[in-house]
């Protein structure tokens, strides 16, 4: 008699087992799937660029005329360095960020560029720029007097040259 029980036991599990895998493949079946990219979160950015622009000591750069397709992502300015960033996401799906700040360039490159290393140099909007390359990011970085200018992701460089051609400051009023 004790051997029937166990019997039953085993057979009584596999039959609840199969009909949890039964439950769950119908519910996976109608379970909406999309296997499309979402659309990048998009940002106003406006008002962070006016408060960067008031506390930087520098002139603070964002672009004006990006063709379409350009979303604006994430944004933010730290009083630490001055530091000033606008993150996109490109036409093509790609990330391009601006980065500004009154950091030490080597140590300031070194991390917006996240280790790439230097390529050569880019004729962009009448200037040259510094061109990096590395496994993660490529960037192009511009030194200037009290600021450095790097516009860097995992975006082409193609797509980095237009985000950094359209790049615009607002001299800070003299008080």
């Amino acid at each position: 008699m004790a051997g029937m029980k166990g019997k039953q036991s085993v057979r009584d599990m596999v039959l609840s087992l199969g009909l949890i895998l039964l439950a769950a493949f119908v519910i996976y079946l109608f379970v909406p799937h999309d296997d499309t990219a979402p659309e990048p979160k998009r940002v106003d950015y406006r008002v962070e660029l006016l408060t960067a622009r008031r506390a930087a000591p520098y002139p603070v750069a964002a672009p004006e005329g990006l063709p379409g397709g350009w979303t604006a992502t994430s944004v933010r300015y730290k009083a630490e360095h001055a530091r000033w960033h606008l993150g996109f996401a490109d036409p093509d799906g790609g990330y391009a960020a601006l980065e500004q700040s009154t950091q030490k360039p080597s140590e300031f490159v070194e991390s917006a560029t996240q280790g790439a290393s230097k390529a050569g140099t880019a004729r962009v909007a009448g200037r040259d720029w510094d061109r990096y390359e590395g496994d993660r990011y490529d960037a192009l970085v511009l030194r200037e007097q009290g600021v450095t200018t790097v516009v860097t992701g995992s975006a082409d460089l193609e797509e980095l040259t237009v985000l950094a051609g359209a790049l615009r400051t607002e001299e800070k009023p003299a008080e």
